[in-house]
């Protein structure tokens, strides 16, 4: 399978400084970005707003994306590296995708979406569809999770996580009922979304890692906030202290999972963890 776009997040009950994370580690995303050089975003928190900046140029060779990388502190971090598939290389093009306090990056494309793009706009909130500003399959996935949450009345926020996985499940399915089985092909519809405060990960095709501890905290003698689940494995709606997504692991202490195909995590506003696995609407991708 071809590298795509590559994703990381993190939400985390401190402010962590992001520059190990995407510029140090090994697959870090400054490393992947000499293979996935048609741009970058990070998208961060502060009080529980939005900042986002990004390039339609590599983030291995852009001064900005280092310096961004190594000042930031927040504890709602998301980062994607891009490697075109759907529009051109241009800033409008490149994620995350923000909209009010949510902000989202995909991994992958909707199967045969030139031929499809126009019935999938139809399925966004009329109200929605004048914020779509680039070309890519990726913000239209995006306006259309916005549109499932707004007719939950959802789209403002809260506390649980479940009516967003419900969400991101029907958006997926919505995409696979128009597009794959009218082409016989197959999506990869790999996200993670968040409001600052709830962050999900979505395996939807392309591969996605999740951590929640690590082997040996580093800083297990001085934290105060050192915790059972620091350094083990969270039972499901146990509170974790971080919650980390990849592309593909990074270095250093944290314990990986890979996320199979259809399955869902998260942490709601408490920090609590979920785990939804494979849907049965989802089995069908298994292979992809």
């Amino acid at each position: 399978m071809r590298p795509m776009c590559r994703l990381f997040g993190f939400r985390s009950i401190l402010p962590s400084r992001v520059h190990r994370s995407v510029v140090a580690a090994d697959s870090s995303i400054a490393r992947l970005s000499r293979e996935h050089r048609d741009g970058w975003g990070v998208a961060y928190y502060v009080d529980g707003v939005p900042h986002l900046t990004k390039s339609p140029t590599a983030a291995f060779d852009d001064q900005i994306f280092h310096r961004l990388s190594g000042v930031v502190r927040s504890q709602t971090v998301l980062a994607h590296v891009r490697r075109a598939t759907v529009g051109a290389r241009t800033v409008l093009n490149t994620h995350p995708f923000q909209y009010g306090r949510w902000v989202f990056a995909h991994n992958g494309e909707i199967a045969r979406f030139d031929e499809h793009r126009e019935a999938l706009l139809e399925e966004v909130d009329p109200a929605l569809r004048p914020y779509i500003l680039g070309e890519t399959d990726s913000e239209v996935l995006f306006y259309l999770l916005l549109t499932a949450l707004r007719r939950d009345g959802h789209e403002s926020g809260g506390e649980g996580v479940e009516r967003l996985a419900d969400a991101v499940r029907r958006t997926t399915d919505l995409v696979r009922t128009r597009c794959d089985r009218a082409s016989g092909a197959s999506s990869n519809l790999t996200v993670i979304v968040t409001d600052g405060r709830r962050m999900l990960g979505a395996q939807g095709g392309r591969e996605l890692h999740w951590s929640t501890y690590k082997t040996r905290c580093p800083e297990r003698e001085h934290c105060p906030y050192l915790a059972r689940s620091c350094e083990a494995a969270a039972a499901h709606a146990e509170p974790v202290n971080h919650l980390l997504f990849a592309s593909q692991p990074l270095s250093g202490e944290n314990v990986w999972i890979a996320m199979q195909p259809g399955e869902i995590v998260a942490v709601d506003g408490s920090m609590r963890l979920h785990r939804w696995p494979q849907a049965a609407a989802s089995i069908a991708f298994q292979s992809t």
